[in-house]
């Protein structure tokens, strides 16, 4: 199975292998995971990435939204350095970028904040 890749991002929606979504999503090695949600809307924390760390990635690429509104605090940001996870935090259209760039090279997941 390939690892997913994004074909298209634009404010509100996204399109992973031919299939739209239109709500925040995580891709992992294996699976997009749709209807992504946070305890607290713009800030990230731990607990909000739970599948995703499960997905055991080198990588992790965070997008914060199209105008970077979603902040990553400082106590995530420690707490993944801790567990030996790389993290790229950018606003979501350079975050696809960067997930499509590194996906076949590093074992990569993508959570993506769709909209502001």
């Amino acid at each position: 199975m390939a690892t997913p890749q994004i074909t298209d991002y634009g404010f509100g929606r996204i399109k992973v292998d031919g299939e739209s979504y239109g709500k925040d999503v995580i891709i992992t090695p294996d699976a997009v995971l749709a209807r992504w949600w946070r305890i607290e809307g713009h800030s990230l924390a731990m607990v909000d990435l739970a599948v995703a760390i499960q997905a055991r990635p080198e990588v992790l690429v965070i997008g914060q939204g199209m105008f970077g509104q979603m902040a990553v605090p400082e106590e995530t940001q420690a707490s993944l350095q801790a567990s030996g996870i790389e993290l790229i935090a950018q606003k979501t259209n350079a975050a696809c970028e960067t997930y499509n760039r590194l996906r076949e090279k590093r074992r990569v997941v993508a959570a993506l904040h769709l909209t502001c």
